[in-house]
């Protein structure tokens, strides 16, 4: 518990005090931000504004979290290292793409598929690595099992051990690549997307916390206890990233004084997804992620309406956070409407979650 209000406060300030010191840094560096000419008029004078703010809050949430740990006198778990593994991983592709943008002078970096290639191979390393380091009751930080509030019956392995691995390996590469691509989707106004996640991460502290008072080894394998390795160090890490996204949130409101770039929303996607994943609640995320499904999903009914009807839109502009900008809703606005929406969308999941508990009472 200490541990987790240590890498909280300790993230908390890091963003918070040296943000600027970043952006002084990133401005001597010229990583500034480009903006895509079909978007918002309202949009170019964000131009040249400092980016890869995701360096600050990712970087924040890692020495946190190993600050925590050390003061404590405890070690790293492999549950919460795979978690920053997943979150500097996909954030790094994210960099690349970030630092091909600023070295090209123009709004596209890396390639749709080149993006999704380095996903993959992350999602991939992430998925071997999950299912090894058993600890003494013989769990794994990751499950074949697909989950929802906990493992269901349902077990890739059932294919047996190589094709069962491989299909988790996809399941992973799937969860992995939908959840970067989409926070990245929903990075497009100033606070958007570290708000939601903001909320995400919170969810997820609570359920690492409930997960690890709940725990089969600490209630004697009472109903409704969890099978979770390390379920209170994820709660840690969850913290961690609160703590940085709200630090940065200080400077990445309206008018953001520096955006997070792809480095930040693949980076925290890719941490959505582990989180998701080694809390056994993979299916959950459609929930816990809910605006980022919306953002998402309005991309691609955007896309195939536009196919079949050779031309005509749903909305005047995709993502739909654009659409409303164009409706001629105030840039603040918008975000602060969505955020109420992705807070409701996490106060859902964490709800059923628990209720989900109260039924196996």
């Amino acid at each position: 518990m200490i541990a987790l209000l240590i890498a909280g406060g300790f993230s908390l300030l890091y963003s918070l005090l040296l943000t600027p010191l970043f952006v002084r840094g990133f401005r001597k560096l010229h990583w500034g931000q480009f903006i895509r000419e079909d978007g918002p008029e309202s949009h170019y004078a964000k131009r040249g504004t400092p980016t890869m703010g995701g360096l600050i809050f990712i970087s924040g949430a890692v020495i946190a979290y190993f600050l925590g740990k050390l003061v404590m006198g405890e070690s790293p778990t492999p549950s919460a290292l795979l978690v920053l593994l997943m979150a500097v991983g996909a954030g790094a592709v994210g960099f690349i793409d970030d630092f091909l943008k600023t070295r090209k002078q123009q709004s596209l970096g890396l390639g749709g598929w080149a993006k999704i290639v380095g996903q993959v191979v992350i999602a991939v390393l992430f998925a071997l690595l999950a299912l090894q380091f058993a600890n003494e009751a013989g769990l794994t930080p990751a499950s074949t099992h697909i989950s929802i509030f906990r493992d269901l019956p349902f077990d890739f392995m059932t294919f047996g051990v190589i094709f069962g691995t491989g299909l988790f390996v996809l399941w992973v590469m799937l969860i992995t690549t939908a959840a970067t691509n989409a926070v990245n989707v929903t990075d497009g106004l100033d606070g958007l997307a570290g708000g939601a996640s903001l909320f995400a991460f919170g969810a997820y502290l609570i359920i690492g916390f409930w997960q690890a008072a709940q725990a089969c080894v600490a209630t004697a394998n009472e109903p409704g206890c969890y099978e979770v390795r390390d379920p209170m160090d994820l709660a840690v890490v969850a913290a961690a990233f609160m703590g940085g996204l709200a630090g940065f949130l200080w400077w990445n409101t309206s008018p953001a004084h520096v955006y997070m770039g792809d480095t930040g929303s693949m980076g925290l996607g890719g941490a959505i997804a582990a989180f998701a994943i080694l809390t056994r609640t993979e299916l959950l995320l459609i929930l816990i992620g809910g605006l980022f499904l919306v953002e998402t999903g309005s991309v691609i009914l955007q896309r195939l309406y536009f196919k079949v009807t050779k031309g005509k839109r749903i909305f005047l502009m995709s993502p739909i956070h654009h659409h409303f900008e164009l409706k001629g809703w105030a840039e603040v606005t918008v975000v602060v409407r969505f955020w109420i929406v992705a807070g409701l969308f996490v106060i859902a999941g964490v709800g059923a979650f628990y209720g989900e508990w109260l039924l196996q009472q």
